[in-house]
């Protein structure tokens, strides 16, 4: 299955691309992935959907199938013809760990990737056509799909997140980045009522592959959220929303009733709508969307599984016992340590449950981003210096920690494209890894060489030199356990550290507000280097260490921090490489803007990413036997998990 995907690059996903620049026509996938006609529908309806769907409709409550199914409904392909029922049960790390929903849930735009992350495929798009210039893109929606409470899904939708939210400085203060090129959002048209039209000021030869990628729009229903758009017409409705909840304020309100797992009333297009949202209790549950507008092979309506339901755990060890005692039915968020797997391993048969194999694609275990923007000026001078990083570098003993938290797996590396990936570049992936105190001392004797009679260094002010690391809460288990060590290895060439672990949430609103002096993440970007290259060049506000050089880039210099020289080159050649639909041009754009990266050393690494695994009960099928991530890849998303069933 996963056959080349180590040289997954830029030029294997856009061929598809760039065949329509040839030609300047319809860019299709194989027939294997679109089917043209229409399942079997002779089939009683009562075979084809969940028996409870089959009852509303008797009820008169449902609609019938055939009117709650697009004219062509997207028919997805698996190992087995599934049975329906059960309830699949994972566990929270607390109540900001959403990501999860939009991994299982919410992988649903117009295009996706193939499960061999190799090609797009259409999915709400039947197809798609890219003008000769690469700056108009036109895509075909697929007829008859409805939101989850029976409204149509078209063209108006798009039209209205484009105009109405993306546009929206109330909502948007910088534009979603992946829309902008030429520092300008595309004007959009609606053709008709399937078919939208997107005309960018420039090229745009890698908007096909953008947005198969995640969280990637249409989760906008113009029906429903029209009315709380911050408008005069709204400005009492708003107002009365915002008193009656005890919001702060209305982009809170926004961000709670535009989300898919935070408001029972938002109509979705995925397979589950959310039933106990988030903050209701200790649990949060979805059930079957009755308008999903996928089915089997045999016609059947998915998903086949009837609900999902998350409890929400504090302790990640009360996640661990949830699953060894058979009480998870598929998961591999939090549990998956390395210090698990035998655990696991050992507990297969007392828990009913196999391990599936999960292929990381990171660069790194974990990287250290000092806040190169920082409000202080005499700490972003401090942070900003080049040699400040290296000596940090230096002073950290990776062979202890990979032999101590990551069970001798993996070897120090920095974050950067991993082995297998064409952009691979062994000086880049090695600098500066070497353990020497003495060489980080020197370094820092140059840059602060005062210090106080705890032998902690002093800024140029006379005030001790202190680095708050901040790490969020249920992303990697192991990020408080190798900052700790890293801590010990600062304090010996005398740098203070301290390490805050925080809630998600907070994390995030420190890191937006550039309130923050230093953050963690797991490297991105190791083989999805075109499609993450956050850790090389500040593409969103995900890139802790320059998140306010992200927003000046974006908003025309009118928010965050001017970046320097290279940055700003780094963001030219990031367009020109979005531009082009010639993949060789690609390439060399992406190792220019790697150069760059290199060179300045924004972010300080650990070691390689080591292989992970989850676990899957015994009775749960279509599960594949392995499966790759990537945020861009957001598994297991791409392999179709309405597709998963519990066996009777």
């Amino acid at each position: 299955m996963f056959k080349g995907l180590h040289r997954f690059s830029i030029a294997v996903v856009t061929a598809l691309v760039a065949l329509s620049l040839v030609a300047g026509c319809s860019t299709k996938p194989a027939p294997k992935d679109e089917p043209k006609t229409t399942p079997p529908a002779a089939a009683k309806a009562v075979e084809k959907e969940a028996p409870a769907l089959a009852a509303l409709v008797k009820e008169g409550k449902l609609p019938k199938l055939e009117e709650r199914l697009p004219k062509e409904p997207l028919v997805v392909k698996a190992e087995k013809v599934g049975v329906y029922g059960g309830n699949w049960r994972m566990g929270l790390r607390g109540r900001s760990d959403t990501a999860v929903y939009t991994r299982i849930i919410a992988y649903e735009y117009l295009v996706r990737f193939d499960p061999e992350w190799k090609s797009v495929i259409p999915n709400l798009a039947t197809k798609w056509e890219m003008s000769a210039d690469a700056k108009s893109w036109t895509f075909t929606l697929r007829e008859g799909v409805k939101w989850s409470d029976g409204k149509p899904f078209t063209a108006d939708d798009i039209v209205f997140f484009m105009e109405q939210v993306a546009a929206s400085k109330d909502i948007y203060p910088v534009p979603p980045g992946w829309l902008v090129v030429g520092g300008k959002l595309p004007k959009v048209t609606k053709v008709d009522n399937y078919k939208v039209k997107f005309d960018f000021d420039q090229p745009y030869g890698m908007f096909l592959q953008t947005a198969a990628q995640v969280d990637k729009w249409v989760h906008a229903p113009a029906h429903y959220l029209k009315q709380w758009l911050n408008t005069p017409e709204n400005k009492q409705r708003i107002d009365d929303e915002i008193k009656k909840l005890g919001l702060k304020d209305f982009k809170a309100l926004w961000e709670l009733k535009s989300s898919a797992w935070d408001n029972p009333e938002l109509p979705t297009v995925h397979a589950w709508v959310v039933k106990v949202p988030l903050g209701a209790g200790t649990k949060v549950s979805f059930e079957r969307n009755p308008y999903y507008w996928k089915v089997d092979t045999e016609g059947k309506q998915l998903p086949y599984i009837d609900t999902v339901s998350n409890d929400i755990f504090e302790d990640t060890n009360a996640i661990v016992l949830k699953a060894l005692n058979g009480e998870i039915d598929m998961q591999d968020r939090h549990i998956n340590t390395l210090q698990n797997k035998s655990i696991f391993f050992d507990g297969q048969a007392k828990g009913n449950f196999r391990i599936y194999d999960w292929v990381s694609t990171p660069s790194n275990t974990m990287g250290i981003h000092l806040n190169l923007t920082h409000e202080n000026l005499e700490l972003r001078k401090v942070f900003g210096d080049k040699n400040f990083r290296i000596a940090l570098s230096h002073a950290i003993d990776r062979k202890k920690i990979i032999d101590t938290i990551f069970v001798s797996q993996g070897e120090p590396n920095q974050v950067a494209p991993v082995k297998g990936s064409v952009y691979y570049d062994e000086q880049f992936a090695k600098q500066y890894t070497e353990f020497d105190v003495a060489k980080a001392n020197q370094m820092l004797d140059q840059i602060l060489p005062k210090k106080d009679s705890a032998g902690f260094r002093l800024l140029p002010s006379g005030k001790r030199l202190q680095v708050n690391l901040e790490i969020a809460n249920g992303v990697q288990a192991y990020f408080v356990d190798v900052a700790e060590m890293v801590k010990k290895n600062w304090a010996a060439v005398g740098v203070e550290m301290l390490v805050k672990p925080e809630d998600r949430t907070l994390f995030y609103d420190r890191k937006k507000a550039n309130q923050h002096d230093a953050g963690v993440w797991v490297g991105s970007g190791g083989l999805d280097v075109v499609q993450s290259p956050r850790n090389y060049y500040p593409d969103s506000d995900e890139a802790i260490y320059g998140t306010a050089w992200y927003y000046w880039l974006n908003s025309g210099g009118k928010q965050g921090v001017e970046p320097p020289a290279d940055v700003k080159k780094q963001h030219d050649l990031i367009q020109q490489m979005k531009a082009t639909g010639d993949a060789a041009k690609q390439e060399q754009f992406m190792r220019e803007v790697l150069k760059i990266a290199k060179d300045n050393f924004w972010v300080i690494g650990i070691g390689t990413p080591v292989k992970g695994f989850g676990i899957v009960k015994n009775d749960m099928q279509n599960v594949p036997k392995a499966m790759t991530d990537a945020w861009v890849f957001p598994s297991p998303g791409p392999y179709n998990p309405a597709a998963f069933f519990f066996k009777k």
